[in-house]
């Protein structure tokens, strides 16, 4: 036997004993491994690929040499699809039954004409063993459906290659590894099978079997170095991109380098192009306004929002977090994003309630004590003016009893509108109960607080509540009280005091305004 013969059935049959060894260490072990089936049956089939061409080199006749080709179309013919499955599966790309199936078609029919070529000669129109065994083994002249099954091979090659190149700008640096061994796993075979269909190879000679132990070593050696296949990308993607968390991962520089389908659906603007930007620069794209935190803070809350077309806003709580190497080295930061619009509106409704008058939609009463406390002590401190006024809608009871409530309280509702909309700033007002309202004035004097009352009385003396054909007059009483030197008084006296002047408005014949004097 010549020794090239002798040194490519050697190199051959390494490339079946690797793939032989890849396919006993995935069955062994399928439970830890993902996606461990069809690694399995690819490796199979390359294993029977390899051996039966090592087989069919050594034959002494033509039968032989035909016998040990078709056992060779056992496995050949789905070893492309196979492998692209595989990249698909890696690259968390789901097909159906029926698509996959689809794949297989055309292998079972290369198969099928090889094991039958005698009868129809579609595959190889002649195949003659070279006398001598020297380079090239075996002369051949192909057939239609060998042209066919070879674009079929070359073109599941060049897809599942595509499909890794072009997912590995967003891939994460911690798969790169496991991706570059899946490229050149199908770049080396794909080479040489073109170089092959080309004839840019000795005719007769099939150099993929020679080529793919190198693959083999690449696919142990990542198995061995990186856990390849017991943590794929597409567990990440599984995981990753049905979080109903937005997640955006930066690198230890806070650039951004992937993404979840949550957070895009957070931010529509979100793309493949920004990958690799600042998350200064990427957060002003997407929300107009700069990231408002460090995003090398151990852990960090802030809320934001994003305003719509439809003028509705979406509110979302953001957590960052690092990432550590196990040296406890910053591999980078994660930015969770959960949406609390529900939240938020919740609060604002409470709020609503607790803060506001639910009939007349002024301050209520509870917050009137927060908010005038505030201010009448800040006016304590800084010595300015500082005066209230409250106010009671006169003969109230009477409209009750002879309207009824519900005109009762339209008539609060019209009252505080007016009143709120003729308030100059920062006076704000609140209902204090019953159809008294209070009015805050913070550097207000006593004479400014009159002159602004005895408005707002003309004001409602002069707008009559009109429904339909009905028309009620208003008028209110007004009692005022002004904050005095003496630094022990408190709000509550101001608001007794107020209270008193109010009393004598009503007894002097109402619809006026009155001062609060000690005597």
């Amino acid at each position: 036997m010549d020794s090239s013969l002798t040194a490519y059935i050697a190199l051959v049959s390494v490339s079946g004993v690797l793939n032989l060894f890849l396919c006993l260490y995935a069955y062994s072990r399928r439970k830890h491994l993902r996606g461990s089936s069809i690694f399995i049956l690819y490796t199979f089939a390359i294993t029977i690929y390899c051996f039966a061409y090592a087989i069919a080199l050594t034959s002494s006749s033509m039968e032989q040499m035909l016998f040990w080709t078709t056992i060779q179309y056992i496995g050949m013919p789905a070893a492309s699809p196979l492998g692209l499955l595989i990249v698909l599966q890696f690259l968390g790309v789901e097909w159906n039954r029926k698509k996959k199936a689809a794949l297989f078609i055309i292998p079972s029919i290369s198969f099928l004409l090889v094991a039958t070529n005698e009868f129809h000669h579609l595959f190889y129109k002649s195949m003659n063993v070279r006398e001598g065994m020297s380079l090239p083994f075996v002369d051949i002249e192909i057939g239609l459906w060998y042209v066919v099954h070879g674009i079929f091979t070359f073109s599941c090659m060049f897809y599942a290659f595509l499909s890794l190149l072009i997912k590995w700008r967003e891939t994460l640096r911690s798969y790169r590894l496991q991706l570059l061994v899946l490229l050149f796993g199908q770049l080396v075979p794909m080479t040489t099978a073109f170089l092959y269909l080309i004839g840019a190879t000795p005719a007769g000679i099939d150099p993929v079997p020679l080529v793919i132990w190198l693959t083999s070593a690449l696919y142990i050696w990542a198995i061995v170095s990186s856990n390849m296949f017991a943590l794929m990308p597409v567990a990440k993607d599984t995981l990753f991109n049905n979080m109903r968390e937005g997640v955006i991962v930066l690198d230890d520089r806070s650039r951004l380098i992937d993404y979840n389908s949550s957070a895009q659906i957070i931010f529509p603007k979100l793309n493949l192009s920004m990958i690799g930007q600042p998350l200064d620069e990427t957060w002003k794209e997407l929300t107009d306004s700069s990231f408002p935190i460090s995003p090398q803070k151990e852990q960090a809350l802030f809320d934001f929002s994003l305003e719509h077309d439809n003028g509705h806003a979406t509110y979302y709580q953001a957590r960052t977090s690092l990432i550590r190497h196990r040296n406890d080295k910053i591999a980078g930061s994660l930015i969770m994003m959960i949406d609390i619009t529900e939240q938020v509106k919740l609060q604002q409704e409470l709020e609503l309630l607790a803060y506001y008058d639910g009939l007349t939609q002024v301050y209520s009463r509870t917050y009137f004590f927060k908010l005038a406390s505030e201010e009448f002590q800040q006016a304590l401190h800084a010595n300015k003016p500082y005066s209230l006024v409250l106010l009671d809608i006169d003969y109230f009871k009477q409209i009750n009893d002879n309207f009824g409530h519900d005109i009762g309280d339209q008539l609060l509702a019209y009252v505080a509108n007016l009143l709120k909309q003729a308030l100059p700033e920062p006076a704000w007002l609140a209902r204090y109960g019953g159809e008294e309202f209070v009015i805050s004035l913070i550097g207000h004097s006593s004479d400014q607080a009159f002159q602004l009352a005895d408005r707002l009385r003309e004001l409602l003396a002069n707008q009559p509540m009109s429904i339909e054909d009905h028309t009620w007059n208003v008028t209110a009483s007004f009692g005022l009280s002004e904050r005095s030197s003496r630094h022990d008084q408190s709000l509550q006296q101001l608001l007794i005091q107020a209270d008193q002047a109010l009393y004598e408005a009503k007894r002097k014949g109402r619809n006026q305004v009155v001062m609060h004097h000690p005597n």
